[in-house]
């Protein structure tokens, strides 16, 4: 990744404001409008059919996590991915517990088959789930375990680079470790806290922020997702560097939000720990 990649995709953020349209999880949602603030992007929250349209034309990007789907926000997410598709716009697809039931299996898969999707993001098991539930991807090798660490690093990262090639999309995969791929590099990310953990809404928080970043680099998606992820990360250290005495998870997400809003093009490209991975 070439020198200060990661500054400029952060300052090309707070400098274009990019007004962002999500369709996420209503346990989540407030977390996540409240992180594109302090990125200096602008959160337009809406999964109503037949307001997804007009929603989606003024944005620049849209953000797409089932989380807590039901069948009106799913057909929100294929009306409004649709429009997305047909105006170009960045989608970032959070396919939340695929795996977990058939039906989040089956409409994340759908969602992935049927859109332009752009970034991919969500923790191993969720990736791997979303690669058997595609029936563009089926033929994906998986890497055989969920958790990414140093002794199966590069088999999860050439997963990610298999499966980001026959996506088309940058495939973000999120954990310990974190693993930011397209089709031909990938990058091991090593920021983050072991406290994310202990919040609900971190991931979902990142892929909006992911969406953000898509949209303020539409040139740089690799090195855009890569910045994303790092930042939010960073964040996460941050945060956990604060608590002190009675400070608990409660506490820590606010100190997340802080360290987010606070976050400039500078430290984050002096703090984030990336690596290419061979």
């Amino acid at each position: 990744m070439e020198p200060f990649a990661l500054k400029r995709a952060l300052d090309n953020v707070r400098s274009g404001a990019p007004l962002v349209h999500n369709i996420t999880n209503y346990v989540t949602v407030n977390d996540c409008a409240n992180a594109l603030l302090a990125i200096g992007a602008s959160p337009i929250m809406s999964d109503e059919p037949n307001d997804v349209v007009d929603i989606q034309t003024i944005c620049g990007g849209l953000t797409l996590n089932i989380g807590t789907l039901n069948t009106r926000s799913v057909e929100g997410m294929f009306v409004a991915g649709a429009r997305a598709s047909e105006l170009g716009h960045p989608i970032v697809l959070d396919p939340v517990g695929a795996g977990a039931s058939a039906l989040r299996t089956r409409t994340a898969g759908d969602l992935l088959d049927k859109l332009d999707v752009s970034v991919i993001r969500g923790n191993m098991s969720e990736v791997k789930a979303l690669a058997g539930g595609a029936s563009s991807t089926r033929g994906v090798d998986v890497c055989p375990d969920d958790a990414v660490i140093d002794d199966n690093l590069a088999a999860s990262a050439a997963f990610a680079r298999a499966f980001a090639a026959q996506t088309g999309a940058v495939v973000a995969i999120t954990g310990a470790i974190d693993i930011v791929a397209d089709g031909e590099h990938a990058y091991a990310i090593r920021n983050g806290s072991a406290l994310m953990g202990r919040i609900t809404g971190a991931g979902c928080m990142l892929s909006c922020l992911c969406t953000a970043y898509a949209v303020a680099n539409p040139a740089a998606l690799l090195d855009a997702t890569v910045a994303a992820v790092a930042g939010m990360g960073l964040a996460g250290q941050i945060a956990q560097g604060r608590m002190s005495g009675y400070d608990g998870n409660g506490s820590f997400r606010t100190y997340v939000l802080d360290a987010l809003y606070h976050l400039d093009g500078d430290a984050l490209e002096a703090g984030a720990k990336v690596e290419q991975v061979a």
